[in-house]
């Protein structure tokens, strides 16, 4: 789930019961264990991977239920202009190498110099 800190907390304590439920059953190594009333088979390979941007306005912290059942993986920020350079030589771009420099500073001002609204995501 992409930016999971944006449920409300209420949503977000009724997602950490559920689970929990689905951790416990797979810990007991069940085949089939109740979820929401009915009965189910687990499939013990699933997993849940959830991203957050901490920090934002309208943002929640996880509650420590649901945190515990994370595990924290940290994150670097990209290099944009290799990613850029990339995409440049897929399409074709012969000279992919200086035109995402020009790319990349193009970005870096906008961030810098444009408003802060919702609908720049740099």
């Amino acid at each position: 789930f992409d930016e999971f800190n944006r449920i409300q907390v209420e949503v977000l304590s009724v997602i950490a019961q559920q689970m929990l439920t689905v951790t416990q059953a797979i810990r007991a190594k069940k085949d089939m264990f109740e979820f929401l009333g009915g009965e189910i088979p687990l499939n013990r390979r699933f997993g849940v991977f959830i991203t957050m941007n901490p920090g934002y306005a309208g943002r929640a912290e996880l509650p420590d239920n649901l945190k515990s059942l994370f595990r924290p993986v940290a994150m670097m920020v990209p290099d944009y202009g290799l990613i850029a350079e990339i995409m440049l030589y897929s399409e074709g771009f012969g000279n992919a190498k200086k035109l995402s420099r020009k790319m990349v500073s193009l970005y870096a001002l906008s961030s810098e110099q444009l408003s802060k609204q919702d609908h720049y995501d740099f």
